[in-house]
């Protein structure tokens, strides 16, 4: 009996129903599904009676690429449905397409992502044709709603897509294995039938290759990966999230709710459960929905319906008449299901309601006595043996043992973006600091103590899922983390900032082996880098773990401090290069400058054992003459002066008062002292009120336009200090003019201070048009 190739559309509901009556009318020996070969022998992982969606995870390294995919599949899915009906026949099952780690798939993250761009052509013809948006809506029109003659208009349809589309190399020879499988089992089969069910762009291809004279009838060998490889496949619970084709999902079928209910009961059901389920969320949102309002979707749906020739409600035809009879406003996008992919952001919230409801938030569950990665059992007896197998806030306390244990655990299922383990408070990214603004400096102070908030284990939730995955780095968290590590360190190539990322986190998941090999290549690559932001993360992030051995184990390391010392008179040099005017603060540039800062206070004492060789008389020349040129950018100008005064400069160049007095002008003047709070804050403080005084004398003869130029860069100046001494600042400006009240008070408006000012900016500029018009007093200015 002739082989009966079914080529489908992954995730259609229509195409599933196809290949159910096919099997059941033909009742095969053999069932052959477009899946991977290698998890062939575990077909019987997959009927275990998991709740879909479930996909088959695959993972494969080597020393050249690293590659993770998914094949996932939903209850309507033609190929899970051909496995269910498979084994209710009694056929044998078989996966017959290449592995995952192929070559052929290179590049492609999930098996059942159709490339459309390869056929997009013909798609938009068809869809003028038919006078439809896209593709989806065509596949629709065509298939799902109506269910007459659906195998032959499937043929005609995948014959024009592959005749006019040319197959890659990948393609070719995922088709040439295939049709070895199918040669095989129909040797096998005799005279009895083989159902073979694979993506219909296949079909034509597999019938002309199986029908070619001369090919063999072995079953071909399933590749198995190159030595020093490794590799694997596992089944993880998957989502409609996951699956919807709004959300980034390329297998092309969006709203895979609908298809759902489509599936179960059918357009008409599909139509009535989901406008309830829309109106519902409405509700949830506080938006009225009426019985009237329900009323009127339904009629104008069913009129839609007539009007393009449906027997029954489209996913189209639903959506256009919910958004017709609920929708009042002008909407000023276009609807997110007249175009293929992720909708733009902006959306009408009603219309952005009606696409999650038709996308669901089903998640699949699997089978209990499925198997799992190693990683999974490991993490789960650290959690529990660390007590943080609970939810709830947790405390860490670093400076003890099982601490430090807890919290490198945490650090680790962090890096493995093991969803359910956030850190509140801890040492910080950049450096061991607490704060980037206000509290102590960046690298000056050691943060023994960690908060983390844990969510409560949900076996329906994501965290089974990414554990799985994260799997694939290792069979342990710490092998895992370190893995991932080594991936990022790869992939950061020369890039300072990047480096010193998954240096720091090296050293808080305790992994220490690679903290040098990290360290190495950013020594390697300071003296070529000329970028000032990454190479101060990068002094930061060294110089905090050179300091604070004790808990991260990178005591006075020789390599780190050269690293400091290199990092350090490569900042200076490029600092004294910059050029530019008036500009908003270059933070990150101040956060740079404040690292060279914190090196020479911190790592060229005398008093500090093991100081390093760094030359800060040398620094302290270079923030002088930074401070005094005028071709500097302000903020840099104001920072190299913080320098300055951080390394003990008390002399006349050195004085604050006059400094401020110095960059006087509204447009700078912000921006000046941004750059001297974000070195010297305290010690601007600790002078008493001569710069403050001096900064109010200014702020105060300021006229009304400059005031509002130079407000924006003032606020975010004094961001730079803490509340606590903002509070100080704010009663010294009472004190000054006499008066009596709350400086807390003072520092709270009834409305944002911005928008204050925008106000009296327009006042202003209304004043200016009545008086040129001769409708008030005064001259026009």
């Amino acid at each position: 009996m002739a082989v009966t190739f079914v080529g489908v559309r992954h995730h259609s509901p229509a195409c599933a129903r196809l290949v159910r009556d096919v099997i059941r009318r033909l009742r095969p020996v053999s069932v052959l599904v477009e899946g991977p070969a290698d998890f062939g022998d575990r077909l019987g992982e997959l009927l275990l009676g998991h709740e879909p969606p479930v996909a088959v995870f695959s993972h494969y390294r080597d020393d050249e690429r690293v590659h993770a995919s998914w094949s996932p599949f939903c209850a309507y899915s033609p190929e899970w449905v051909a496995l269910a009906e498979g084994r209710a026949v009694g056929a044998e099952l078989r996966f017959i397409d290449l592995p995952a780690w192929h070559p052929a798939f290179a590049g492609r993250r999930n098996r059942y992502a159709d490339a459309d761009r390869r056929y997009a052509e013909v798609g938009e013809r068809l869809c003028r044709e038919f006078a439809v948006d896209n593709t989806d809506v065509l596949w629709d029109h065509l298939f799902e709603i109506d269910g007459e003659d659906t195998a032959r208009r499937l043929d005609a349809y995948f014959a024009l897509v592959r005749g006019e589309a040319d197959a890659g190399p990948g393609d070719t020879a995922r088709e040439e294995y295939m049709a070895r499988w199918v040669r095989a089992a129909q040797a096998e089969a005799g005279d009895r039938p083989v159902v073979v069910v694979t993506g219909g762009f296949h079909k034509p291809a597999l019938e002309a290759l199986t029908a070619r004279a001369g090919g063999g009838t072995d079953r071909p060998e399933v590749p198995r990966p190159p030595g020093g490889s490794a590799g694997g496949s596992f089944l993880v619970p998957y989502s409609f999230r996951r699956l919807d084709a709004f959300t980034g999902y390329q297998a092309g079928m969006p709203s895979p709710e609908y298809y759902q209910r489509l599936w179960e009961g059918g357009p008409d059901a599909a139509a009535a459960a989901l406008t309830e389920t829309v109106a519902a969320r409405l509700r949830g949102r506080g938006q009225v929905v009426s019985t009237a309002d329900l009323i009127a979707a339904r009629t104008l749906t069913e009129g839609l319906t007539r009007l393009r020739g449906h027997r029954s409600p489209a996913r189209t035809d639903l959506l256009d008449g919910l958004v017709a009879a609920l929708v009042a406003d002008d909407l000023d996008r276009r609807l997110p299901w007249t175009a293929r992919g992720v909708p733009a952001h902006g959306a009408h919230p009603a219309v952005a309601e009606m696409v999650a409801a038709l996308g669901g938030d089903r998640v699949g569950r699997l089978h209990p006595d499925t198997p799992a990665p190693p990683l999974v059992h490991d993490a789960a007896a650290e959690l529990e043996r660390l007590a943080l197998d609970r939810g709830g806030d947790v405390v860490v306390r670093l400076a003890d043992a099982r601490g430090l244990e807890r919290s490198r655990a945490l650090h680790r299922l962090r890096v493995l973006n093991v969803p359910g383990f956030t850190r509140v408070s801890g040492p910080a990214a950049w450096g061991t600091g607490r704060t980037p603004r206000g509290g102590p400096e960046a690298g000056a102070d050691l943060v023994l103590e960690e908060r983390w908030r844990l969510d409560p284990p949900d076996p329906a939730g994501p965290r089974l899922p990414a554990l799985i995955e994260a799997g694939a780095y290792g069979p342990t968290l710490r092998d895992a983390a370190a893995a991932v590590l080594e991936e990022r360190m790869a992939a950061a190539g020369t890039d300072m900032g990047g480096l010193a990322g998954v240096l720091f986190d090296a050293a808080l998941c305790g992994c220490a082996e690679r903290a040098d090999r990290i360290a190495g290549r950013i020594s390697a690559g300071i003296a070529g880098s000329s970028d000032v932001p990454a190479l101060g993360r990068a002094l930061e992030v060294v110089l905090g773990l050179w300091r604070h051995d004790r808990l991260l184990g990178t005591a006075r390391s020789p390599l780190f401090g050269a690293v400091i010392e290199e990092c350090t008179a490569r900042l200076l040099w490029l600092v004294e290069g910059v050029r530019g005017g008036p500009a908003p603060a270059d933070l990150p540039r101040l956060r740079a400058v404040r690292a060279v800062r914190d090196a020479l206070l911190h790592a060229s004492s005398p008093r500090a054992a093991g100081g390093l060789g760094l030359d800060r008389d040398a620094a302290l020349g270079v923030a002088r003459r930074v401070a005094a040129d005028r071709e500097a950018p302000p903020d840099l100008r104001g920072a190299a002066f913080g320098l300055a005064r951080s390394l003990g400069d008390t002399g006349d160049t050195g004085d604050p008062a006059r400094a401020v007095r110095g960059a006087a002008g509204p447009r700078v003047l912000g921006d000046w002292l941004a750059g001297l709070f974000a070195l010297a804050r305290q010690e601007v403080l600790d002078t008493g009120t001569a710069v403050l005084d001096v900064l109010d004398e200014l702020v105060t003869g300021l006229g009304e336009e400059d005031f509002l130029i130079a407000l924006p860069a003032l606020r975010q100046a004094f961001e730079f200090f803490p509340p606590r001494e903002r509070e100080t600042i704010a009663r010294g400006l009472l004190d000054r003019r006499g008066l009596r009240g709350s400086a807390r008070a003072l520092l709270r408006t009834d409305a944002a201070p911005l928008v204050v000012a925008e106000g009296r900016a327009l006042e202003e500029r209304v004043d200016r048009a009545l008086a040129a018009a001769g409708l008030i007093g005064g001259e026009p200015s």
